[in-house]
C-alpha cells in the first residue's frame, strides 16, 4: 500500500479542502454585493415615490371631477343664463377654484356648459368637463 493510498492522508486532504471551502466571502465580494444591493435599493425607492406621486395626483383629479360633477348636477337644478363665473368651493377639506362659462348650444332649449377646475391659488386646471342644462327659458 503506497502513500497515496494511506486513509489518514486522505482523510486529512478532506479536512483541509473542508476548511477552505468553509473561510467566508472575501471583501471584494461583500462590497460587489453591497453594490448590487444599494443599486436595487435604489430603484425600488424610486419606483415607489412615482407610485405614491401618481396615487396623490389621481387622487387630486377624482376630487376636482366630483367637484366639477357637483357643480354641473347644481346647474342642472337651477335656472341658468349665459356668461362666465368664477366659484370657490370646498371638498373633501380643501379647496377649488370652479371656473364655469355657460353658452348657448346649436339646440335653443339647451346651454353648453364647460368646467374646469384647480386647486385654490392654481391657474393650472387639473380637470375639464363640459355638459348641457336646460335653457331657463326652454
Amino acid at each position: 500500500m503506497g502513500w497515496e493510498r494511506c486513509p489518514v492522508k486522505a482523510k486529512h486532504r478532506r479536512r483541509r479542502n473542508r476548511r477552505a471551502n468553509t473561510r467566508g466571502f472575501t471583501l471584494l465580494e461583500v462590497m460587489i454585493a453591497l453594490v448590487v444591493f444599494a443599486t436595487l435599493a435604489g430603484a425600488v425607492i424610486t419606483a415607489n415615490h412615482y407610485s405614491l406621486r401618481q396615487t396623490a395626483r389621481l387622487q387630486e383629479r377624482i376630487q376636482c371631477a366630483w367637484v366639477a360633477d357637483n357643480r354641473l348636477s347644481e346647474l342642472r337644478l337651477q335656472p341658468a343664463s349665459s356668461g362666465r363665473q368664477q366659484l370657490l368651493q370646498r371638498f373633501d377639506g380643501r379647496d377649488w377654484v370652479v371656473d364655469q362659462v355657460i353658452t348657448p348650444a346649436t339646440d335653443p332649449r339647451l346651454l353648453k356648459v364647460d368646467i374646469s377646475v384647480s386647486a385654490a391659488g392654481s391657474d393650472q386646471p387639473v380637470y375639464r368637463t363640459q355638459g348641457w342644462i336646460p335653457a331657463a327659458d326652454g
